[in-house]
């Protein structure tokens, strides 16, 4: 018989959070991971402390969510870790003239990662290497809550609908590698989802938005799109969806890109941060 896991999980807000303590990445048992995975799928984003992994620990870790995506190609062209295609660089800092990652130190919009593909992400997982003293915070929005708080006409109004997810822009709004700009959100490229989505594992229904820019409703005009759309995002940014984090170096945030979207605080340019992320890809479309 298993013994008990000694690993301690602490809700981080009302919305959705929780900090998993008493846990080495590094040295995990399959009877903690389990834990782990259970508390990730009931509180949608994880956090955890004083971490000290090498890129093969944080790819490790991240294998055993499922199988990893490639990184995306930065805005430069490049993949940035050599050896490591699946680890992406987020970072302001410019070596030597050129930049060691992506995203710059702008503020990141509401988004969810990579949703412009047929079968986005199951999961993103960040871990700090360097912060800023102040700023660069990220934010995540409970999306099954968010549709929870429509009212039922609403649900009934959106049920079956589908909405484009653009590719053009990434969210810290720089053009994608090999895209073409485009800001006319019936023409510009992507793929379409459904508006609600039902979580593969947990069952539950989510609204997936996956970021305001270029979105488009298909079936309606573009006016109605925006109308519609608006009144959407309202409540699946409100205050009572929202849990923020504050980051320090070893930390390491793990969080179901399925029935979430995050954002992130600019910070002051002059500062460094960077941090190394992995994507688990998704084992299914998005589907009601």
């Amino acid at each position: 018989m298993p013994t008990a896991s000694h690993i301690t999980t602490t809700p981080s807000g009302k919305a959705l959070g929780a900090e998993i303590t008493n846990v080495d990445l590094k040295t995990i048992s399959d009877h903690d991971f389990a834990a782990i995975h259970r508390a990730w799928l009931d509180h949608l984003v994880l956090h955890f402390r004083q971490q000290s992994l090498s890129d093969d620990n944080l790819l490790a870790f991240s294998r055993r969510f499922g199988v990893l995506d490639f990184a995306p190609i930065q805005e430069t062209g490049r993949r940035f870790v050599e050896g490591y295609p699946e680890i992406y660089v987020v970072s302001n800092v410019i070596e030597n003239g050129v930049p060691i990652g992506s995203l710059g130190a702008g503020e990141a919009v509401w988004h969810t990662d990579m949703s412009y593909l047929e079968s986005p992400p199951k999961a993103s997982m960040l871990y700090a290497l360097e912060i800023p003293p102040a700023g660069g915070n990220t934010f995540f929005c409970n999306m099954y809550r968010a549709y929870e708080l429509l009212p039922e006409l609403v649900k009934q109004r959106i049920a079956g609908l589908e909405i484009k997810h653009d590719g053009t822009y990434n969210s810290g709004g720089y053009v994608r590698q090999g895209v073409t700009a485009v800001d006319d959100p019936l023409t510009s490229p992507g793929v379409f989802h459904p508006l609600v989505c039902r979580h593969p594992e947990t069952g539950r229904p989510a609204l997936f938005l996956g970021r305001r820019r270029n979105a488009y409703v298909r079936g309606l005009t573009l006016a109605e799109s925006e109308r519609l759309l608006d009144e959407l995002w309202e409540p699946a940014t409100s205050d009572v969806v929202v849990w923020g984090h504050d980051w320090r170096v070893g930390d390491v945030v793990l969080w179901d890109n399925r029935c979430t979207m995050h954002r992130r605080d600019p910070f002051p340019a002059d500062s460094r941060r960077i941090l190394h992320r992995t994507q688990i890809k998704g084992e299914t479309r998005p589907s009601f």
